[in-house]
Order: structure tokens, then sequence, then C-alpha cells
């Protein structure tokens, strides 16, 4: 039984400053990110598609962390899989090592570039400059890496994309200890399963990602004492986790944990008696707006 046909276009990238890797990807697929991308923190990533052998993800990664190079890697696959001709892939290690293989069954418009640190691939594309404004709207843009890797597919989105039209969109971005709680690497995992323009869906996402996950720098904290502490204290007596306005103390800071739990801000809470503004702007934001932010307790 032949597999069912991933057309898409994808970019697979490591972060020079800050080692994290990453996978962007766009299709009229449904749920794209269910297939395409796989990543490891410190060992690599990658993207499978076209006629997917989704095995590659999980066996490539674990070759690597085993020590074995790409060239290998990418040997081993055309010597065991009987429709290696069907298949596209790209890839990126820790180390910055890149690949991209389109095979020649792959539908046209199909082809894939590498450099060191960054591998776009796409099929089924509207023609070459797909490619070309995936590597150029990464290279030209600045910011953050998941902002990077979000304008180049947006790039390659813009210049034709899948000719099939647009469906889904995918944006994998592993750190090692970057998941929630410090549990995984799972940094950054944002999915479009199915949306007529997804790509800029997905920009949409990745900001609530860091407004509700992202970690302030130590820089950015404000002590709660004084006008913001008489802040605080007026917003959780107002919602009902605190009796009464008073001094702030430890009862203060876990009525503070209790309200930023139950709005999914806990992971923005860094350090006792200290507040990002974005956080305090936040819950201000959504007890202005009448959201019921009382407990609900038996």
């Amino acid at each position: 039984m032949t597999p069912d046909l991933v057309a898409t276009f994808s970019i697979v990238a490591r972060d020079p400053d800050t080692g994290d890797l990453g996978v962007a990807t766009a299709s009229k697929f449904l749920a794209v990110g269910a297939v395409v991308p796989f990543a490891r923190a410190r060992v690599g990533a990658g993207a499978t598609q076209s006629y997917a052998n989704t095995s590659v993800g999980p066996r490539t990664l674990e070759a690597l962390a085993g020590g074995r190079r790409l060239p290998d890697i990418h040997q081993s696959y055309a010597d065991t899989d009987p429709d290696h001709h069907l298949r596209q892939y790209g890839m990126v290690t820790a180390d910055g090592d890149s690949l991209s293989f389109t095979g020649t069954g792959c539908h046209p418009w199909a082809g894939g570039i590498s450099q060191p640190g960054f591998a776009a691939q796409g099929n089924l594309l509207t023609g070459p400059k797909v490619l070309d404004a995936l590597f150029e709207g990464y290279e030209k843009s600045h910011g953050p890496f998941p902002e990077r890797m979000l304008a180049s597919l947006l790039a390659g989105d813009r210049a034709g994309g899948d000719r099939r039209g647009r469906q889904a969109a995918a944006l994998l971005i592993v750190r090692e200890g970057g998941g929630y709680g410090g549990y995984s690497d799972r940094y950054i995992d944002l999915r479009v399963d199915d949306h007529p323009d997804p790509v800029p869906r997905l920009s949409e996402l990745l900001e609530l990602h860091r407004l509700f996950f992202e970690r302030p720098r130590a820089e950015e904290l404000l002590a709660i004492q004084g006008e913001v502490a008489e802040r605080l204290s007026a917003l959780l007596v107002s919602s009902g986790y605190l009796a009464a306005p008073g001094p702030w103390d430890a009862t203060s800071e876990r009525a503070l944990r209790e309200l930023a739990g139950v709005e999914n801000l806990e992971e923005r809470l860094v350090e006792a008696g200290k507040i990002d503004p974005r956080t305090l702007e936040r819950l201000e934001c959504v007890a202005s707006e009448g959201e019921d932010l009382a407990p609900h307790r038996d």
C-alpha cells in the first residue's frame, strides 16, 4: 500500500547563538505537524515529507545520538528503503551539519538546498522560487530564532508554497530543559492543523506562547512592593484570592501563584516577591474585562 503523499515545504535549522534546533513546515495536508517534524535537543532536527517515511525521525535521532554522521544515515536509507526515490527529507545536526534529499519520484516542482546549519526542501511547489524565498527569508530576517523560522516559512508561502493551496503549518523548537516545567526539550511546539491561511495564524500562536510560557529575564522583574504590591493586592482581593489588602507576605504570594495558575501564567513567576510587567498587565487586563477569576472551592 502506497503511503499518503505529504506534499509540503519545510526548513530545518540550528540557531548558532543558542544551539536551539528547529523545524518549520507548511502544506495542503491536514495536521502536517503530526507527520513532518522531528527534533531532539543537542542531537539534531529534521523533516520527512513527500511519501513520508515516519520512521526516519526516530531512526535518525537515535543514529545521530550514537555518533553516526548524516551521509552514512542517508546512505543507509537509500540502501534499505525500496521507496526511497519517493522520499524527501532535510536534516541538521547539533553541530550544524546539514543534508537535504529529494528523491527522483517526488512530484514536481521538487528540490532542496542545504547550507551550514540550514536545510530547506519542498515538493509539489509552484517552483524553485519557493526554496529561494525560504532561504532568503531566514538569512535576511532578524530577531529570535523562532521568529526567523516563521519569517522563512511565510516568505516561502507568499512566494507560492504548495501549489495545491494552504491548510496546515507547524513549528517545533527544541532546547534542553526548555519545555513546560523544564521536564522536556520541547521548547516551542505549535501546530495549526486546518486553516485557510495557517502560517500567519502560527505566528499568532507564537505570540501567545511567549505570553503564557516564556520566562522573563531577571532584569525585567519588578519587586512586589510599593505601587506594584498595592496593585496586586487590590487585584487579589477583588478576584477573591485575598480576604483583605495588607503587607505583601507568604499568604499574598500563595494567592498570586494560585491566580497565575488559573490564568496559565505560572511559568512566568520565576522568583518569589517579584513579578514581570507583562504578567501584571495581563492579570489586570483579564480582571478589567470582567472574567471570573475567583477560586471555586467546595
